[in-house]
């Protein structure tokens, strides 16, 4: 019988570096909710994939920012947690931008701890000027000593396999810590609430989308057809986020809702009743209870 391999591999690194993108892609399926706003991603998120007989468990982090409320800070400790026992992380930085001092300090305790360290410089594709990436390459070995560094674009699918490659190399023997057939350890009513917030935070602008959670209420396969009615909350903070949430005559809203379905009926593939309600909790950012009971507290 083969000897089976496992690996837990962090995924760290700023705000929109790619971080989740990298998860998706992967995994091979959008379990962690995308988009171009900064800090779309609140917890850390599980990703499985087996390469033959080892396994590799992804983390997808919260990205490194300065918290400005209490899930701010919750967010960041969960990514500094994520980190701190692990067998691997994979830090990803946008070559376009210089590290920052939050990323200085990760970094410079992850070479104290002796952590295996993969660098990932993400976003090749839009550097116009590529001989400035061999510089920053070298003077990450000299820093970092990262077990590798691998240049990146992971919208174009470029340079991926290089790095499935490497951490297959720091896999150890061991056991599956999760069944072969899963790609993720988020329930499926999480899921769901992901997948529509993701759309919102794809539409909406400025700050509406960081006082956005959604919670799903109902999420259950009928006994008589094939239909998966799911019904969501989507909490604001405020009342005027409220409005713009919905829109004229509801046409925000049900835009939403509409790519929502979609891409809900594409990921349980299963025809879907999407029901969406929104309600106003004032300043819930801040608010502990809220955050426990929307489930952002870090376990």
């Amino acid at each position: 019988m083969e000897q089976t391999k496992i690996l837990f591999a962090a995924i760290a690194g700023h705000t929109n570096a790619g971080k989740s993108s990298l998860l998706n892609a992967v995994i091979g399926e959008r379990i962690a909710s995308v988009s171009p706003k900064p800090q779309t991603t609140r917890t850390r998120i599980t990703g499985i994939r087996n390469f033959g007989s080892t396994q590799i468990v992804f983390t997808d982090t919260p990205g490194l920012h300065t918290a400005r409320t209490r899930l701010g800070d919750q967010m960041l400790k969960a990514a500094k947690d994520a980190v701190s026992d692990i067998d691997c992380v994979i830090f990803m930085q946008d070559c376009t931008k210089p590290l920052g001092d939050q990323e200085l300090t990760m970094l410079s305790n992850l070479a104290k701890q002796g952590t295996s360290l993969i660098f990932v410089y993400n976003k090749i594709d839009l550097l116009s000027d590529k001989t400035k990436l061999a510089p920053l390459l070298a003077s990450a070995y000299e820093k970092w000593h990262p077990a590798a560094i691998i240049p990146m674009s992971v919208t174009k699918n470029e340079g991926i396999s290089d790095l499935t490659d490497e951490l297959l190399k720091l896999a150890v023997n061991g056991p599956h810590y999760f069944p072969d057939d899963m790609i993720t350890d988020q329930p499926e009513r999480v899921l769901a609430a992901e997948i529509v917030r993701e759309q919102l935070l794809w539409l909406l602008n400025d700050e509406v989308p960081h006082g956005i959670a959604v919670v799903t209420e109902q999420f259950r396969e009928r006994e008589d057809k094939e239909l998966l009615d799911v019904s969501v909350l989507i909490y604001c903070d405020r009342q005027s986020h409220k409005r713009i949430i919905i829109g004229k005559n509801g046409e925000m809203l049900k835009k939403a809702a509409s790519a929502a379905r979609k891409r809900l009926e594409e990921f349980f593939q299963i025809k879907v009743n999407l029901q969406t309600w929104v309600k106003v909790k004032e300043d819930w950012r801040n608010r502990e209870a809220a955050i426990r009971n929307f489930g952002l507290e870090e376990q």
